[in-house]
């Protein structure tokens, strides 16, 4: 994952565009049908709110019956006309009017407004408009109210026009005659039945342009967001001295570095800029960001590893080595035959339609996330088919490929067992030693008759006890191995020797030799003399009491000094890794400063002096490049900080290596918990559908399956499974990363379109 940085120069000058729109119907021929449909609208509202107002105020306005005509009856209304004819023919003045529309929520404070304003000169009639109508500010469909106002004199009139104004009212010319009132009602319906027309048809021909921008908004809205992301990371980057180009620092990795100025060569000339695009390699001290390239069947894997996190700069991925071991330990837990081929098809299955749309743009988060770890869950199904085989469990039972190795009828004949001896003992012991009881190990596994055994579960239990200490040491070991590659890799050849070398004597000396014993012991006792085997755990007790038991025999000759010196070299291990890596660097700063000789490792880098540089970069300040990165406490400082580091180190390695071998203890109790769920399932709910053999019971079994199945899979399938994943899990994390991986680093994130964003 090699990484390194470089300036770009990105030249201004007629700089190509990011994305061109190029759709079959043009974003502006949309927007201007849209801009016409609104101004014709527009201009139908205020038609009809004109024939309303003349409408209304022809009911206030109306010209009175001729002479000779019977008097109607006087009554007091707001409907009646506001002139008195037989006031109208004495007035000389002439009368204006006033006429519009006004919201309702203002009419009552616009009407107090006129009456102060113009010392009741006027007669207002207020009327609600007949239909509701869009109001163009909010776009709510409110009842306008229609006013008409009548006054005399000019200045009153300039008043009324700027209260009116204030208040936003839609103003309308009155005519003054009732003929020409008549004229312009006329010419608003015809003006109103034509924009009618023109609006309809407008409204066609925009759902049909409208039709053909949602076969071209996908293409839209990636050109878009292209445009946007590229827009973004140009504002992050900046200018040069003379403001003609773009400068930007950033991460590249080494084996893309000429691909990058292959991109930006093409880009100048494409644009056709007079100034060249280059790249410039600067040196920097930050440390550069983790670049591991991956697949489709190594991502699951690696997001493992970056959940407890990213690697630094250059260092060991334990990404690699999980492929194996992560299937492995879960398979531990989880060994049996029928559920991990269900969970081997159920990956297959998404392994083989991985290109399916349906599958990889599901909605559901689970189901994604099932699905982005399909391969490794194919390992964990195929490695828990190999541990049942194994443990000769298929759906809890036993599986006869090979000939047991045990015979019962050579131990009834040796044991000459009658009929009342049976009648009275419903459990038998096969005796091992007796000639042709036992005929050798089993080829492949754990033998199918341990499954009839009553002891079954204490011979399970040894077995899978010691196999779990012995594959955690073996891990936790390996993982401590890894950190060889580490300290060679960044040049610190020294911690091989100070804290390597003591971490191995601690790890091998005590639980090295735990393992040694667990081996030893079983080539050593057979059935012939098992009885006298001792017992490892008071044998290692007593290693740490430095004593011995007499009662528990020794497993060699020479045992008790052996252990001694064992437990002498792990704990005197303890003091050279906590003071070995702390004491070693302040000696060599020291002879630095004196100007002594130190002798360095070959291959190691040497330390840095005060004041010495250690490499221009852009980001370092002002105040760093003055201080030279020192301080006059620095040294005292950094003493102590290496030392508490060590110690803190130091502790959670001891107690770790006690701690973690107990803790891969539960791979052996999740596996006896997964045998005897398997067991308990079986035996409450499968085996009812066999006991009855006729019909009926044939008809009893359908049920009995079905729920059989239902709870195989969301029990044994899915919660144990997710048990299993999640201890399995905790021991790469915990026990086995914990040994060598910092895990201190920060992903590289590079430029790019993602591709579900517009797939």
């Amino acid at each position: 994952h090699g990484a390194g940085p470089g300036v770009l120069g990105l030249c201004r000058n007629r700089a190509p565009h990011p994305g061109q729109l190029n759709p079959k119907v043009s974003a502006f021929q949309r927007r201007e049908v849209s801009c016409n449909r609104a101004s014709l609208r527009g201009r139908l509202r205020e038609l009809r709110q004109y024939l309303h107002v003349l409408r209304e105020g022809q009911r206030f306005t109306s010209v009175p019956a001729p002479l000779g005509s019977p008097p109607r009856p006087r009554a007091l209304s707001e409907r009646e006309p506001i002139l008195d004819p037989s006031v109208h023919q004495h007035l000389d003045r002439k009368i204006n009017f006033v006429a519009g529309v006004i919201h309702p929520w203002r009419v009552s404070a616009f009407e107090r407004l006129l009456w102060r304003a113009c010392r009741g000169y006027l007669v207002a009639s207020f009327v609600e408009m007949p239909e509701p109508m869009e109001d163009p500010a909010t776009g709510e469909s409110i009842t306008w109210v229609i006013f008409l106002i009548s006054y005399w004199g000019e200045q009153i009139g300039q008043k009324i026009r700027k209260i009116s104004d204030c208040f936003h009212c839609h103003v309308y010319p009155y005519p003054e005659s009732e003929a020409s009132r008549a004229d312009t009602m006329s010419g608003l319906h015809s003006q109103i039945q034509d924009l009618s027309v023109v609006l309809e048809e407008t409204e066609q021909y925009l759902a049909q342009v409208l039709d053909k921008v949602v076969l071209a908004l996908p293409t839209w809205r990636v050109q878009v967001q292209k445009m946007k992301a590229i827009y973004l990371v140009l504002n992050q980057c900046s200018f040069d001295v003379t403001e003609k180009c773009l400068i930007a620092e950033v991460w590249c990795p080494v084996r893309d570095l000429t691909q990058v100025q292959d991109a930006l060569r093409q880009g100048s000339y494409k644009s056709g800029s007079s100034v060249e695009c280059f790249v410039q390699r600067i040196p920097t001290s930050e440390s550069p960001p983790t670049l591991i390239r991956t697949n489709k069947f190594t991502a699951g894997f690696q997001s493992i590893v970056d959940a407890y996190g990213v690697a630094s700069y250059q260092e060991v991925n334990p990404a690699p080595y999980a492929i194996i071991t992560f299937p492995f330990i879960f398979a531990i837990m989880f060994g049996d035959v029928g559920h991990g081929l269900l969970m081997f098809l159920f990956a297959l299955w998404m392994v083989l339609y991985e290109n399916s749309p349906s599958l990889r743009q599901a909605s559901n988060e689970i189901w994604l996330t099932f699905f982005e770890g399909r391969y490794l869950i194919l390992l964990m199904g195929a490695f828990s088919i190999y541990t049942g085989f194994i443990y000769n469990e298929c759906f809890s039972k036993a599986t006869v490929i090979f000939p047991s190795a045990w015979s019962v009828a050579t131990m009834a004949n040796h044991s000459s067992w009658s009929s009342a001896y049976l009648a009275t003992h419903p459990s038998l012991t096969l005796d091992p030693n007796v000639t042709g009881v036992f005929q050798g190990p089993y080829p492949f596994g754990i033998d199918p008759i341990w499954s009839l055994a009553t002891n079954h579960l204490n011979f399970l239990n040894s077995f899978k006890m010691k196999m779990s200490v012995v594959l955690g040491i073996v891990h936790m070991g390996f993982g401590v191995l890894l950190g060889v590659f580490n300290h060679v890799h960044f040049q610190q050849r020294h911690r091989l020797v100070l804290e390597l070398l003591p971490e191995m004597v601690f790890l091998l000396a005590l639980f090295g030799y735990l393992v040694f014993l667990i081996f030893y012991k079983w080539v050593k006792f057979s059935a012939a003399n098992s009885l006298v085997a001792p017992s490892i755990l008071i044998h290692f007790i007593d290693m740490f009491l430095f004593t011995s038991n007499a009662t528990n025999r020794p497993l060699y000759q020479g045992q008790v000094p052996v252990q001694t010196v064992l437990v002498v070299l792990a704990l005197a291990s303890v003091p050279v890794l906590l003071l070995g890596t702390p004491l070693y660097l302040c000696c060599r700063r020291r002879a630095l400063r004196t100007g002594c000789p130190v002798p360095v490792a070959a291959g190691e880098q040497e330390p840095l002096l005060e004041g010495q540089e250690a490499g221009n970069s852009v980001n370092a300040t002002k105040e760093d490049v003055e201080s030279g990165g020192h301080s006059p406490d620095a040294e005292h400082l950094d003493f102590a900080e290496i030392f508490m580091h060590q110690a803190i180190h130091t502790i959670e390695y001891c107690l770790g290596c006690v701690s973690n071998t107990a803790s891969y203890l539960r791979l052996w109790a999740l596996s006896l918990a997964h045998a005897q769920l398997s067991e308990v399932l079986w035996t409450m709910v499968m085996r009812n559908g066999f006991v009855r053999l006729s019909y009926v019971g044939g008809v009893v079994l359908v049920p009995v399956f079905a729920a059989f199945a239902v709870l195989t899979v969301a029990i044994l399938l899915v919660m144990e499974g997710l048990s299993a994943f999640l201890h399995a899990l905790r021991l790469h994390w915990v026990e086995f990363q914990n040994k060598f991986y910092v895990g201190a680093g920060y992903k590289l994130c590079p430029f790019a379109f993602a591709p579900d964003a517009w797939e």
